[in-house]
C-alpha cells in the first residue's frame, strides 16, 4: 500500500458510531428513509423491473436470506445488493452530491444493507458503514474531477460507487486496512459505467448502479476470505485514479478525511429527474405562481446551466425536445420545464401522463436550454440555472443558485416523510409506513437491520395498487 490506498483503508477499517458527529448520524438516517420510499416504488412500477428480477430469477439470485425492498421473497447477498441498487437508481429519483456529481446513496446504501444481513449487524455498525462508503465514493469523484470523468464516458455514480460499496461492505465485515486495502484492489478490477445509455433511453444507467453495490460486496467478501487484490488500487500507475481520467488530482481522495464529512453535502431530490434540471424547474414554478403564467401563455421558455449540465440534459436539442421514454425525459430539460409549467410540479406519475401527450411535446419545442455564465460560474460547488419565460406581454426571469433539496435548502422533515409516502403509498398501509420511517428514523437503536428491512415487504392487504411480487 502506499499513501492514499493506505490512508482510506485505515479510515474505513477504523470509523465508528461513536465517533461521527451528531449531524452525520441523523443526515443518514433521512437518506435512508428517502432511499427506502424510491426503492419501493421502484421495485413495483419502474419499466425495467420485471426483466432484471426475472433475469436474478435465472442466475440463481433468488432463494436467499437478504431482503429486496418491496419484495416478498428472500434473495442471495449478491442479488439483494444488485436489485436493491438498480432500485435505488431506477427513478433517477435518489439523492446527489454536487460537486462530486453522482448519487450516494443509491450504491453504498443496497451494499450496506446485504453485508448488515449477512453478518447480522446492527444499525449503529449499518450506519457507520455507509458513511465509511460515502466519504471513499465522493471524494474519489472529487479527485478524478467529475466533468472529466463523464467526458471520457464513465458515470462516476457507478465507477466510483463500486469502491464505496466495497467500504461500506468491509467495514460491516470488520476488515483490517489490509483487507480494505484488498478490497479495493480487488473492486478495481470491477469499477464500470458507461454513459452510453443516453443515445438511446437504454435502462443500463439504472443497472450499473446495481452492479457497483453487487461488485462492491463480493469484492470485500473476497477480501474478507483471504483474497489478493492489487495493490495500489487508487494511485498506482493502472489505478483507478490514472486509468479513469486524464488528468486527477490524488490528493483530493484524502483531503480533509475524517475532519469535513462530505456526508453532509448530500441533496435530497424533490423532483425525479437530471438533479442538473431542479433549479431551472424551482425557477419554472416561482415564476408561474409569481405571475400567474400558463403554459398556453409561453412562447418561449430559456434555461441556463453549467456546462456539464447542458451535455446531460440539452444536448442535442432536438432529440431533448422529442422524448420518447423514460429515461429520455429525465434527461430533458425540456420535457421537465414543459411538465412543471402544465402541471405544477414534477411528480413520478407525471411521466406515463405527459410522455407520448401532443401538447406537452408542443411546448418542450419552446424550451430552449444554453450554458449559462453565472451558472458556469457558481459550479460544481451549485447547481445552479437562470430561467426566462417569454409571453405575449411580458418577459419575466429569475435565478435560482440553490436548488431546494441541497444541504443549503435541504427538505424539511415533513417533505422527506411526504415524499416517501408519496411512493410507498399505493403499496404499503399507512400504519405501515409509520412503523418503516419510525424504524429508519431511529436505526442506531435497531439490534437487527434484516428486521426493518423486512417491513417493506408487501402486505396482504396494504395500499391500492397490487404490488409486483413476481418477475413477470
Amino acid at each position: 500500500m502506499t499513501a492514499i490506498t493506505r490512508t482510506l483503508a485505515e479510515f474505513v477499517a477504523g470509523i465508528s458510531y461513536d465517533a461521527l458527529p451528531v449531524a452525520v448520524r441523523e443526515r443518514v438516517k433521512a437518506l435512508a428513509l428517502d432511499l427506502v420510499g424510491i426503492m419501493l416504488r421502484a421495485r413495483n412500477e419502474a419499466e425495467s423491473t420485471p426483466a432484471i428480477v426475472s433475469a436474478a430469477g435465472l442466475l440463481g439470485l433468488a432463494g436467499g436470506a437478504c431482503t429486496v425492498i418491496g419484495d416478498a421473497g428472500g434473495y442471495t447477498p449478491p442479488g439483494a445488493a444488485m436489485l436493491n441498487g438498480t432500485f435505488a437508481h431506477s427513478l433517477d429519483f435518489d439523492d446527489t452530491h454536487a460537486s462530486g456529481s453522482l448519487h450516494p446513496s443509491a450504491p453504498i446504501m443496497p451494499a450496506a444493507f446485504a453485508a448488515a444481513e449477512m453478518t447480522g449487524a446492527d444499525g449503529k455498525a449499518a450506519l457507520a458503514a455507509i458513511v465509511a462508503g460515502y466519504e471513499v465514493q465522493i471524494r474519489l469523484s472529487l479527485a478524478l474531477d467529475p466533468a472529466a470523468h463523464y467526458d471520457r464516458g464513465f458515470h462516476p455514480t457507478a465507477t466510483c460507487g463500486a469502491f464505496g460499496a466495497a467500504a461500506a461492505a468491509g467495514r460491516l465485515f470488520q476488515l483490517d486496512p489490509e483487507g480494505c486495502a484488498n478490497a479495493f484492489g480487488i473492486v478495481l478490477s470491477m469499477a464500470a459505467g458507461s454513459m452510453q445509455f443516453l443515445v438511446n433511453g437504454a435502462w443500463t444507467k439504472r443497472s450499473h448502479v446495481g452492479h457497483a453495490a453487487m461488485c462492491g460486496l463480493i469484492a470485500a467478501t473476497l477480501a474478507r476470505e483471504g483474497y489478493k487484490g492489487a495493490s495500489d488500487a487508487v494511485e498506482g500507475k493502472w489505478g483507478f485514479l490514472h486509468a479513469f481520467a486524464p488528468a486527477a488530482e490524488e490528493g483530493k481522495a484524502v483531503d480533509g478525511l475524517g475532519r469535513r464529512w462530505e456526508t453532509l453535502k448530500i441533496a435530497v431530490k424533490p423532483y425525479p429527474s437530471c438533479r442538473y434540471s431542479h433549479a431551472a424547474i424551482d425557477g419554472i414554478l416561482a415564476l408561474a405562481r409569481e405571475h400567474g403564467i400558463r403554459a398556453d401563455d409561453v412562447q418561449e421558455i430559456a434555461v441556463g446551466v453549467p456546462e456539464a449540465g447542458w451535455k446531460i440534459i440539452g444536448d442535442p436539442e432536438a432529440a431533448k425536445q422529442s422524448p420518447t421514454s423514460v429515461v429520455d425525459g429525465q434527461f430533458s430539460m425540456a420535457f421537465c420545464a414543459a411538465v412543471a409549467l402544465k402541471s405544477g410540479g414534477l411528480v413520478w406519475d407525471d411521466y406515463a401522463r405527459y410522455l407520448g401527450d401532443p401538447v406537452t411535446l408542443a411546448l418542450c419545442k419552446k424550451v430552449r436550454t444554453r450554458i449559462d455564465a453565472r451558472a458556469q460560474a457558481d459550479f460544481p460547488e451549485e447547481l445552479s440555472a437562470s430561467v426566462q419565460i417569454k409571453t405575449a406581454h411580458a418577459t419575466h426571469e429569475t435565478y435560482v443558485q440553490v436548488p431546494k433539496g441541497e444541504p443549503k435548502n435541504f427538505l424539511s422533515a415533513d417533505e422527506l416523510r411526504a415524499k416517501f409516502d408519496a411512493l410507498a403509498a399505493p403499496y404499503l398501509s399507512a400504519r405501515r409506513r409509520d412503523e418503516i420511517a419510525a424504524a429508519l428514523l431511529a436505526l442506531e437503536q435497531a439490534q437487527d437491520i434484516g428486521s426493518v428491512l423486512r417491513l417493506t415487504r408487501p402486505e396482504a392487504t396494504g395500499g391500492r395498487r397490487r404490488a409486483r411480487v413476481s418477475g413477470r
